[in-house]
């Protein structure tokens, strides 16, 4: 059962630090060095420095690093650029955006979840994880001793009837407001009311939660949990190294969406449309449908006109040629991952990886060995089908939230780049304490 937790978070003082959209930043593993760069150049006390602090020149060792991250925080907190509230609060938290010429407002809450083994209670992965980016965060987690960005949750509540709760009780209340450089507005409200707090507690007390986004996160906030627990520092179950921050968002909620994550291969060899389809022919049943960015968004049409994860548009860069692609065989893939279950190979980016990627292409070409990059709009898969170092685009439709509950619920992972959810969250709202 979810054990959820209001928090007294650490914020920033707007009346120091000027426009909250001058100090957030999306979280650190999007952030490319030139942004780093230009988040390190837009104020001196960004958050940045704190989730991505830069390597400077006289560094003893890659960790001073951490070690500079936890000294800006700590100067922030004693000159008030910090202040911790002074109640425990729910923060209900708005993200409003545009996708593809539609505008939606995704609406959920910022809150602690006590931590739990995946496998033992009520919270679910459905991504694998690396050993690099999780000894990064625990080294950054031990040194700064608190939660710099949060973990992105779901919970089934097919009524709402936790946010619409939360929704109620910030009615009257003027938001702080931060827009982000892909002009997201990013909403944050308080709610210290007890009897809100303990209704939203209660309503989400038998839930499961899915972890839609930052795995690593969560993992590191067990491994730093466990490595005080070894040096006897957290015996106590109310010790707040035992929680972790966390966006609770609802399945049911209209603003959620997980978008398409489209495949850019190289790798290959310069192959026509006409060679692309006697590789796929055997499994696919294939219509052409164009050329060029017309044949894209044909391609693309059909695939959220109803084809699902059993259909797939390719885009040939030697001919700037496409063709939609059908999955026939259905037991294919049953022979390829017999290990998995029936719910992870019915994935679209599973059949794509399993059967086309590892399978199809290299045994049609001797000597291909893809490599995938990823791209979500269409204009980019477009523009990279110009470029020299892409072969092969492949449009592949989003898994839903119904996969992620079924297959992390059955104690699955997901196949990589399965699920992108947008907008991503600011770190810089809302800083957890775990001491």
């Amino acid at each position: 059962m979810a054990d959820i937790h209001p928090l007294r978070a650490w914020r920033y003082d707007l009346s120091q630090v000027g426009d909250l959209s001058d100090v957030t930043a999306p979280p650190y593993d999007v952030i490319d060095p030139d942004q780093q760069d230009a988040l390190y150049k837009k104020h001196p006390c960004n958050v940045i420095r704190l989730i991505l602090n830069r390597e400077e020149p006289g560094d003893e060792s890659p960790d001073e690093r951490y070690r500079r991250a936890a000294r800006f925080l700590r100067h922030w907190q004693s000159e008030g650029v910090l202040k911790q509230d002074r109640e425990e609060a729910f923060y209900v938290y708005h993200q409003e955006f545009e996708w593809e010429g539609t505008r939606f407002v995704r609406r959920g809450f910022l809150g602690r979840l006590r931590l739990e083994e995946f496998g033992e209670g009520s919270v679910f992965p459905h991504e694998q994880t690396l050993s690099g980016p999780k000894a990064d965060r625990l080294a950054l987690t031990k040194a700064c001793r608190m939660n710099l960005s949060p973990i992105f949750g779901l919970y089934p509540d097919p009524q709402r009837a936790a946010q619409e709760a939360l929704e109620a009780a910030t009615q009257g209340q003027t938001p702080v407001v931060a827009t982000d450089d892909l002009g997201v507005i990013h909403r944050l409200w308080a709610v210290t009311d007890h009897a809100v707090v303990s209704r939203v507690r209660e309503i989400l007390h038998d839930r499961a939660i899915f972890i839609a986004d930052g795995h690593h996160r969560y993992e590191t906030a067990l491994n730093y949990r466990n490595w005080l627990k070894s040096q006897g520092l957290c015996s106590d179950e109310a010790h707040p190294a035992n929680f972790v921050l966390m966006m609770f968002v609802g399945m049911s909620d209209p603003g959620l969406a997980i978008l398409p994550t489209h495949r850019l291969v190289s790798g290959l060899s310069d192959l026509s449309i006409d060679e692309l389809a006697a590789a796929l022919q055997s499994h696919f049943e294939l219509e052409r449908v164009g050329e060029g960015e017309s044949g894209a968004r044909q391609a693309w049409d059909l695939i959220q006109a109803g084809g699902g994860q059993r259909v797939f548009g390719f885009g040939t860069a030697a001919d700037d040629q496409w063709l939609v692609a059908e999955l026939q065989d259905e037991g294919v893939m049953e022979r390829l991952a017999p290990e998995q279950s029936p719910e992870w190979r019915s994935l679209g980016v599973a059949v794509l990886h399993k059967l086309v990627i590892e399978h199809l292409l290299p045994e049609r070409f001797s000597g291909a060995e893809p490599k995938c990059r990823y791209v979500h709009l269409l204009e980019e898969v477009v523009s990279a089908l110009k470029q020299p170092t892409c072969q092969l685009a492949c449009l592949v439709a989003p898994a839903t939230i119904e996969h992620v509950r079924r297959i992390a619920t059955g104690l699955e992972k997901m196949p990589p780049k399965s699920t992108y959810f947008y907008p991503k969250l600011l770190s810089g709202l809302v800083f957890n304490p775990l001491e």
